[in-house]
């Protein structure tokens, strides 16, 4: 269902013009010209098109993986990655739960030392399986916590990789004798490969009816491919509503999520942000926002919900552009990704960017590297008060929290979140470092600058060192909260460090 309201003649514009330029047949051609003269980070980026139906006759290998890995005793999956390799298991993770006869998944994404060690502590070495998942190979990330569970266990057959071929990890792999390696097929991106190995692995692991999720897949691939009218492909009519959106000013892309799969918001928004945040636009998505009446809500706003929510009907009468998508249950998600998918890079074209590339991501790798180097400077936080009051209408705040994942601080901070957006009465966003460096990180930087980033850095009562780096993960996380923030403040946009206690003192 669709009340675009303001939208409707943007819109309609856009599926005109896209229809012109045969936007869906270049798309499945593989035309690259669709985004850009240049072939490059295009034509090589394309494979999850087509990645479902290769998966699907890979049937037998990873069902007899995870059936062998819960026959020798394994009862729990950790990966080990970050962005593309991590947030799709997330997913996963939180919407089927653990599964009788599989292994429990869990997924460890940050440098925070104490979560690092309570996963050590919960999931017994001598019982679980490590899966590093890396497309590059080199996430210093998932390389640290590789190395420290490797100095534990040492055993090859309680570890395995995920990896684009002839990398680093791929290499590493072999040597070590890991029980498994899957090499990922190269020609797809990080946030693009949800039905690749990154993450029908955990998915096999885990129990998860993983075949059922390519099916549903390939039925909404029929429905997506360039035979019938163009109004009536459901991922380029996304793809127009996305992009006129953004050219309209209504660019904060709010998501609205049915409970049984709440955090595949987490993934959207990682999918939306590096994809778009380019070239000074972009879809700003907004995940687990709560809903609010409609008056905490700006001109730049468009709800786009899977499911049916009561609290949509208030903001399409108030004249808020509301879209909702069909939810199946869980098993549908396939489908889901394969649309978001093409909707994405069907946006790119109406934007005129490469949703495929990620220019401005190496910046806070680099960061990191050369406070790693120099060492952690000292950065004095500022009053909250005083970054707050460079808000302005159509800007939107993002809330940066380099803490344990699983604290209760977390809870409060998304508290605070909602009390600041119903008084400043703009969007606002929340991101985990470093998760979000590998997620909404490309937008921050390269998307429309009208973020004000609100850092918030947590006290670490103990560390855990790195096995052959010279500092632990309390000092890594550090450095990467740091490095951010000075290439934030570095692009002349507005970001401070404050204490939570100041931040907190918004739900006081």
């Amino acid at each position: 269902m669709e009340q675009l309201g303001p939208l409707t003649d943007p819109v309609a514009d856009a599926l005109a013009d896209l229809a012109g330029r045969r936007a869906v047949e270049r798309l499945w051609e593989a035309d690259h010209t669709l985004w850009q003269d240049d072939p490059t980070e295009v034509s090589d980026r394309l494979g999850w098109l087509h990645v479902a139906a290769e998966m699907a006759a890979d049937r037998d290998r990873l069902d007899t993986f995870a059936a062998t890995a819960a026959a020798d005793g394994l009862t729990s999956a950790v990966v080990m990655g970050m962005g593309g390799s991590s947030l799709f298991p997330e997913v996963l993770a939180r919407t089927f739960g653990p599964v009788e006869g599989a292994l429990e998944l869990r997924v460890l994404d940050t440098t925070d030392p104490a979560a690092v060690l309570r996963v050590g502590h919960e999931c017994p070495p001598e019982t679980t399986l490590f899966v590093a998942s890396s497309k590059s190979g080199g996430t210093i990330e998932t390389r640290s916590h590789l190395e420290v569970f490797w100095a534990t266990l040492g055993r090859g057959d309680r570890f395995t990789a995920v990896t684009d071929p002839g990398s680093s990890l791929a290499d590493l792999a072999t040597e070590r004798g890991f029980r498994a390696l899957f090499e990922n097929r190269p020609d797809i991106g990080g946030r693009y490969s949800a039905l690749s190995y990154f993450g029908l692995v955990p998915a096999a692991l885990a129990g998860v009816d993983w075949p059922a999720l390519l099916a549903s897949a390939g039925a909404m691939a029929e429905r997506l491919g360039p035979g019938g009218p163009a109004e009536e492909n459901p991922g380029l009519r996304l793809g127009a509503i996305l992009g006129a959106a953004v050219k309209a000013g209504r660019d904060k892309v709010t998501l609205v999520i049915d409970p049984e799969i709440e955090t595949f918001g987490l993934w959207l928004e990682q999918l939306l942000a590096e994809s778009t945040g380019k070239a000074g636009t972009g879809v700003v998505p907004v995940a687990g926002e709560r809903l609010g009446p409609s008056e905490v809500y700006g001109e730049d706003r468009l709800f786009v919900a899977i499911g049916e929510h009561h609290g949509l009907a208030p903001l399409a009468a108030a004249g808020h552009p509301v879209v909702e998508l069909p939810y199946d249950g869980p098993l549908a998600l396939g489908g889901l990704v394969l649309q978001w998918e093409l909707g994405t890079a069907i946006c790119g074209a109406v934007l005129g960017i490469n949703p495929f590339d990620q220019p401005n991501v190496a910046e806070a790798k680099e960061a990191t590297a050369a406070v790693l180097e120099k060492g952690l400077p000292d950065i004095e936080p500022e009053p909250l008060g005083t970054l707050l009051a460079e808000v302005r209408p159509g800007d939107y705040l993002a809330i940066q929290a380099y803490v344990d994942p699983e604290d209760g601080v977390v809870d409060a901070i998304e508290d605070a979140r909602t009390a600041l957006r119903d008084r400043l009465v703009v969007a606002t966003t929340v991101g985990l470092g470093p998760r979000f460096l590998h997620s909404t990180g490309q937008l921050h930087k390269g998307g429309p600058p009208s973020g004000v980033f609100v850092q918030v850095v947590g006290e670490d009562a103990t560390d855990l060192a790195i096995p052959g780096r010279p500092y632990g993960f309390s000092e890594l996380k550090q450095a990467q909260a740091a490095g951010d923030l000075a290439t934030l403040r570095r692009r002349g946009l507005r970001a401070a460090r404050v204490t939570l206690d100041d931040l907190l003192e918004e739900t006081r």
